[in-house]
């Protein structure tokens, strides 16, 4: 985690309606003053006539980020091939969330707290950051886009804490997705705020019981569907044969997810998110789940980077900084062309 108190943001944000003019705007004064990449962003429609952004690199891989939410909905490999799950039942619908993709959970993850399950921040319309203060970052990327989220009188209501959310979405030249989250307390009281949060991405798999989670095997996990009664993984690596909903505590930096008929492997490395959310709803609770499909979860699981055992505490003018970033491999599992254990431990 890093805290910052060196500097204080002053941000020009705008809604998707101008956003166009003011690259045009940018553009023609030569300024760089929206922070994306004019070859690798598009503006667009999505469902329901939601305002997106569309990212490609030049080696074919894209992803598509909806204002509302600040919400990743596809992520795409060089082959086409959708990485990502979303519900062919999600509604794109304010102020229901969007099932599926990478929603954003803050200030509460789950039920752990009085607000509505995983925050509000998923419900609210985000704006393009045009002016965003320096993401220290070591990607190469020319595809992103900022947006910013701060708080409004309604969400002062029920949370009566102001606060800036400052995300970037970025495509790597390999096609790596990499999201990155600054939240600052802009509290002019005085009193700090605390919260939990994930990153609760939602990947597609070919078949629930043929996927494999490594990285986590031995570490010690909360489990959500014994009253988060804390127990110790065993085996050498997570299998599925029924309904998974588990809080992983002190995990490592990177996770893999071994997908063997599709014969590749997902690979999940987070920076300053201790804990590590396993999800898989299986067929029963599945079928009671309004906007989500009886069998989809075959074709799902959820592996979310997350702080939530030791909530964060953030004094007014201190920023809190994390980052996910998501990327392919071949699966050795299947083709013998990597070994997944040097995946999870960097090698």
């Amino acid at each position: 985690m890093l805290l910052s108190h060196d500097f204080m943001f002053k941000p020009y944000h705008l809604d998707f309606k101008h956003s166009f003019f003011v690259i045009l705007l940018c553009l023609f004064f030569g300024r760089g003053c929206l922070s994306t990449h004019m070859a690798g962003i598009e503006l667009a429609k999505g469902v329901n006539g939601l305002e997106k952004i569309i990212l490609r690199e030049s080696r074919g891989s894209s992803a598509e980020v909806y204002l509302y939410g600040g919400h990743v909905t596809s992520w795409k490999n060089e082959q086409g091939e959708e990485l990502l799950f979303v519900s062919s039942k999600a509604w794109f619908n304010p102020p229901k969330p969007i099932r599926g993709g990478i929603p954003i959970c803050f200030p509460q993850f789950s039920n752990l707290g009085p607000l509505e399950s995983h925050g509000f921040v998923r419900n609210k319309f985000w704006s393009i950051d045009t002016d965003p203060p320096a993401f220290p970052t070591n990607s190469t990327s020319k595809a992103y886009i900022d947006l910013i989220l701060k708080a409004s009188e309604e969400d002062m209501k029920i949370w009566p804490h102001s606060y800036e959310f400052r995300l970037r979405v970025a495509l790597g030249p390999g096609g790596d997705l990499m999201l990155t989250s600054r939240i600052r307390n802009t509290n002019s009281d005085g009193k700090p705020f605390t919260f939990t949060f994930a990153y609760h991405t939602y990947f597609s798999v070919s078949d629930i019981s043929e996927v494999r989670v490594e990285g986590l095997e031995t570490l010690d996990y909360l489990d959500n569907l014994q009253n988060r009664k804390r127990f110790t993984e065993q085996g050498d690596a997570i299998t599925f044969e029924g309904e998974v909903d588990k809080i992983y505590l002190s995990t490592p930096t990177k996770i893999a997810i071994l997908d063997h008929e599709k014969k590749r492997t997902l690979v999940l490395r987070k920076d300053g998110l201790p804990d590590a959310v396993v999800w898989n709803p299986w067929d029963k609770r599945a079928k009671t789940i309004p906007d989500l499909g009886d069998d989809e979860y075959k074709y799902m699981l959820c592996v979310e980077a997350a702080a939530i055992e030791k909530p964060i505490t953030l004094k007014p003018g201190e920023e809190w900084r994390v980052r996910q970033e998501l990327s392919t491999v071949p699966s050795s599992y299947c083709s013998g062309q990597l070994d997944p254990q040097k995946v999870v431990l960097g090698n």
